[in-house]
C-alpha cells in the first residue's frame, strides 16, 4: 500500500510538471491609438513605442493598436471583437486611448472623458476579465506643446484622471505614460524634445516630401523612449510581468541601455568636382570643399560628395544638416603644411587651450555627418615629436635626415624649432598660463591638433571611412549629444604620442559599434574634463554603448581618465576585443581630479598579448607609487589625505565574462586609503598571467566563478582592503592562494572553495578571524 500511494505521488508530479511546462505562455496584446501602433514602411520614421516595447520584454506581444482609432471607434470598427476572439486565460491587455476621444467634432470617435469614456474603459476591462485575461490601462501619452515662455502646456483635459480612477475603482493596475511622457518632455526641453516627434524637413523621407510638423507621433527614438516609461513602470509596479523584461548579461535591463535619436539628411548631392576640386594630390582644394560644404547648408542639407581620387586640402569646417561622403577609393590627404592650421581656442586634456586648428572641425553643429567607405588622413607626422627608442636605427636615421630638431639629450626628434621650444614650456598653450594667439605663434607646431573636433554638437554620425595619422587625439567629440561612430577603422602610427582613437569628453548618448582601432596611446577613451576646469564644468561622459569594436595595440583597449573630473557614468562595454594593448579594461586617476566613475557596465571581453594589467583600476595615475621604494611582503600602509572636491571616486562597476591569454598581471586595483575603490563585481574571469588579483585600499570588490592561471607565488595579495569576496576561484595547484597585509584588512570570505590553511598568508598584526569561509 505504502509503494502505491508514492508511485500515486509520482505519478501526479509528472503530470503537474507536464502541465506547467505545457501551458502557454501569456502574451500581450497591445490595444489604442497611433502612438503605440506599428507603422508601414512608407511612413518611415513614424514609429509606435508598442514597436519598440516588443524588444524589452520576453513574450509574444500582439500589437492591434490603430491609428486614428478611440475607446468608442476600435469597438465600433471591429478591432476589439479581433483581440477578444484571441484572449486565452492568462495573458494581458494593454489598453491606451484618449487622443482620439476628446474630438468632439467626429461623432464616430468622441467620447466624453466623465461618460462614454469612463464607459468603454470599464467594459473593455470587464470583457477581459471575463475572457480569464489580465487588463492594464494607460493613461494618454502626452503630445508636444510648449507655451511662448517655455512652460509645457498639458493638452488632455480630464481623460487621464478618468483613466485611473476607473483602474481604482475595478483594482485594475494603470500605467501612468501621461505623467512619466511629460516628465521626458520637460527634462528635453523645448528645443530637443522636437526630436521624439515627427518634426521633419522637406525632401529627407520618402513619405514626408513636404517635411511635417507633428508634435503627436513619434520617430523611432521617441518611441524608444515611451517605450522604456512602460517599461519601468511594470517594474516599478511589481507587475507578474515584470519577471519577463529582458535583462543583459550585467544584470540590467535591455531598456536601460542608452537611446540615440540619429541623423536624416535631404536627397540633394553636391559634388565637390562642381565646385572646382581637383584629384591630383597637389592643388590645394580647400575652398572648393569648403564652399560645396557651405552651399550644400544653405541650401537646406544634403550630402557633399568626395568621389574616388587623390584629394589635398587644408582644414574643413561642417556644417549643420550636411552628410560628407568620402567615396571608397577616395583619400581626403590635409595638409602637411602647418600654416594652413590657424590657432584657435579650444580645450586640450580637459582645458581651454590654444590650439593649431583641427583638420575636421564642427562647433555647435546639428544633424551632421562624415560616412563612405573612403580614407581621411591627418599628415600627422610634420606635427608629432618621436622618441628616438621608438625608431629602429635606420628609422631613427632617416627622421633626423628629414629636417627637424633634436632635444638637448639628443632622444626626441621634434619638426621644428618651434615645438622644441614647446616642450620646454610651462603647460604650453593654457589660457591660464597667460597663452593668447601671439604668444602661441611661438609654439605653433607643439600645439597639435586633434584630427576631428566635434564641440557642443547634436545628431552626429561617423560611418564607414578609415581616420588615419593624426596630429594628435584623432577623434575628439566635446560636450556633444547623440553620437554615433559605426563601422570605423582608425589608424595611428603605434609611437604617436597622444595618438588615442577616440576621446568622448563630457558627451551624453553615445554609440560606438562594429569598429577597430590600431593606434599609438589608448583606443577608446571616456573623459569629462581635468581638475578644477573640469569640475567647474560639470558635465559628465554619460549614457554610452561601445560594443563589437577591436582594439590593436595602443596604451589601453577601453579606457576611462584620466582627466575624469565631471565624472562618467551609465556606460555599458561589450563584445570587444583588446589585442597586444598595454592595458584591457583601463580605470585611472589621482589625487587631485574629483569627480565619480560609476554604473560602469562591461561584457564578454577578449584579451590577448596584455603588456600591463588585463583589468586595472589605479588612483595614482602619473603619480609615483607610494610603495615602490619599499621592498618586501611588509610594506607599510599607504597615509591618510584629507578628502576634498579634488578627490576622485570609482564605484560601481561590474565587469563579467573576461578571457585573456597573456597577461603581466590579472586584475589591478589600487585605491586611496581616504577614498576606497568601490563595489567592483567581477565575474567570470579566466586570465593567464604573471600576477594574480592584486589590490590595495579596495572595498566590497568580488571575484566569482574566476581562473587565475598566474606565475606568481601569490595568486590574490590584498593590502589595506575590507569586504572582499572570492567566490569559487580557481588557481594553479601548488600556490599561495590568499596573502593579505596591513592594518585596515578585514572581512575576507572564501566562498565556494576549499584552500588550506597553509595556501593563507597573514601579514603581522592581523587575525585569522578576518578570514570567513563558507
Amino acid at each position: 500500500m505504502k509503494r502505491t500511494k508514492t508511485t500515486l505521488v509520482l505519478v501526479l508530479t509528472l503530470c503537474l510538471f507536464s502541465f506547467a511546462t505545457l501551458a502557454p505562455k501569456p502574451r500581450i496584446f497591445l490595444v489604442g491609438d497611433s502612438t503605440l501602433a506599428d507603422k508601414k514602411p512608407e511612413v518611415a520614421p513614424e514609429t509606435g513605442w508598442g514597436t519598440v516595447f516588443k524588444s524589452y520584454i520576453n513574450l509574444e506581444v500582439r500589437n492591434h493598436a490603430v491609428n486614428g482609432r478611440s475607446t468608442r471607434s476600435f469597438r465600433t470598427l471591429g478591432h476589439w471583437k479581433t483581440v477578444a476572439e484571441q484572449l486565452q486565460p492568462g495573458d494581458w491587455v494593454f489598453i491606451q486611448f484618449g487622443h482620439n476621444d476628446s474630438k468632439e467634432s467626429d461623432t464616430s470617435r468622441y467620447a466624453a472623458a466623465d461618460t462614454d469614456y469612463r464607459k468603454n474603459l470599464t467594459r473593455y476591462v470587464q470583457e477581459i476579465r471575463a475572457k480569464g485575461a489580465k487588463p492594464v490601462l494607460i493613461t494618454p501619452v502626452m503630445r508636444r506643446k510648449f507655451d511662448a515662455s517655455g512652460n509645457f502646456v498639458d493638452q488632455h483635459g480630464d481623460y487621464p484622471r478618468v483613466v485611473k480612477e476607473v483602474a481604482k475603482s475595478l483594482q485594475v493596475p494603470v500605467i501612468d505614460l501621461h505623467a512619466k511622457s511629460k516628465t521626458i518632455l520637460v527634462a528635453q526641453g523645448v528645443e530637443d524634445s522636437k526630436q521624439l516627434f515627427l518634426n521633419l524637413d522637406k525632401h529627407v523621407w520618402k513619405g514626408h516630401a513636404e517635411g511635417k510638423d507633428d508634435n503627436t507621433h513619434f520617430t523611432p527614438y521617441g518611441a524608444a523612449l515611451m517605450a522604456k516609461a512602460v517599461a519601468e513602470e511594470i517594474r516599478d509596479l511589481k507587475l507578474e510581468l515584470a519577471g519577463n523584461l529582458t535583462t543583459l548579461p550585467v544584470g540590467k535591463y535591455v531598456y536601460e541601455l542608452p537611446h540615440i535619436a540619429e541623423v536624416s539628411f535631404r536627397k540633394d548631392t553636391f559634388n565637390i568636382t562642381a565646385f572646382g576640386a581637383k584629384p591630383d594630390g597637389i592643388t590645394l582644394n580647400s575652398k572648393n570643399i569648403q564652399s560645396a560644404i557651405d552651399s550644400c547648408h544653405r541650401a537646406g542639407g544634403g550630402t557633399v560628395v568626395i568621389p574616388a581620387g587623390l584629394w589635398l586640402t587644408g582644414p574643413l569646417t561642417l556644417r549643420s544638416h550636411v552628410n560628407l561622403h568620402v567615396a571608397t577609393d577616395a583619400v581626403l590627404q590635409f595638409s602637411s603644411n602647418t600654416n594652413d592650421y590657424a590657432l584657435l581656442k579650444t580645450n586640450w586634456e580637459g582645458v581651454e587651450a590654444i590650439r593649431a586648428q583641427s583638420p575636421i572641425y564642427a562647433e555647435d553643429a546639428v544633424n551632421i555627418a562624415i560616412t563612405g567607405g573612403g580614407t581621411l588622413d591627418g599628415a600627422g607626422q610634420v606635427w608629432r615629436p618621436v622618441k628616438k627608442s621608438k625608431l629602429t636605427p635606420p628609422e631613427w636615421e632617416q627622421r633626423v635626415a628629414s629636417g627637424g630638431v633634436l632635444n638637448d639629450n639628443k632622444d626626441t626628434w621634434y619638426p621644428t624649432e618651434r615645438a622644441l621650444l614647446g616642450s620646454k614650456a610651462k603647460r604650453p598653450g593654457v589660457i591660464a598660463e597667460g597663452y593668447d594667439l601671439e604668444k602661441a605663434a611661438a609654439i605653433k607646431e607643439f600645439l597639435r591638433p586633434n584630427m576631428v573636433s566635434l564641440v557642443r554638437c547634436k545628431r552626429v554620425l561617423l560611418e564607414g571611412v578609415t581616420f588615419q595619422n593624426s596630429p594628435a587625439w584623432c577623434l575628439h567629440p566635446l560636450l556633444t549629444q547623440h553620437l554615433v561612430l559605426r563601422n570605423l577603422t582608425v589608424r595611428n602610427p603605434w609611437n604617436a604620442q597622444n595618438g588615442d582613437g577616440v576621446d568622448i569628453e563630457s558627451c551624453r548618448n553615445v554609440l560606438v559599434e562594429n569598429s577597430t582601432f590600431d593606434v599609438g596611446d589608448d583606443g577608446i577613451c571616456i573623459k569629462s574634463g581635468r581638475d578644477e576646469e573640469g569640475r567647474k564644468r560639470g558635465v559628465p561622459t554619460e549614457d554610452v554603448v561601445v560594443r563589437h569594436c577591436t582594439v590593436f595595440h595602443g596604451h589601453g583597449g577601453f579606457v576611462v581618465g584620466s582627466e575624469m573630473s565631471g565624472g562618467a557614468r551609465n556606460i555599458f562595454v561589450s563584445d570587444c576585443n583588446f589585442l597586444g594593448t598595454d592595458v584591457g579594461l583601463r580605470f585611472k586617476t589621482t589625487r587631485g581630479r574629483g569627480g565619480i566613475v560609476e554604473k560602469i557596465y562591461v561584457d564578454n571581453i577578449r584579451m590577448t598579448n596584455i603588456g600591463g594589467a588585463a583589468i586595472l583600476f589605479d588612483m595614482y595615475y602619473m603619480a609615483k607609487d607610494p610603495l615602490a621604494v619599499f621592498s618586501g611582503e611588509d610594506k607599510p600602509s599607504i597615509e591618510f589625505q584629507p578628502v576634498n572636491e579634488g578627490t576622485p571616486q570609482f564605484r560601481d562597476i561590474t565587469i563579467r565574462g573576461v578571457a585573456c591569454k597573456g597577461a603581466e598581471t590579472a586584475i589591478f586595483v589600487r585605491g586611496l586609503p581616504e577614498m576606497n575603490i568601490a563595489r567592483i563585481a567581477l565575474e567570470d574571469i579566466v586570465v593567464e598571467s604573471k600576477h594574480g588579483l592584486v589590490c590595495t585600499e579596495g572595498d566590497a570588490v568580488s571575484l566569482k566563478n574566476a581562473t587565475l592561471y598566474c606565475d606568481d607565488e601569490i595568486v590574490v595579495d590584498l593590502q589595506d582592503s575590507k569586504n572582499v569576496v572570492l567566490d569559487n576561484v580557481h588557481y594553479k595547484p601548488g600556490k599561495t592562494f590568499l596573502s593579505v597585509k596591513g592594518g585596515r584588512s578585514k572581512d575576507v570570505r572564501l566562498l565556494n572553495a576549499t584552500v588550506a590553511t597553509n595556501e593563507i598568508k597573514l601579514g603581522p598584526g592581523l587575525s585569522d578571524k578576518i578570514i570567513k569561509r563558507k
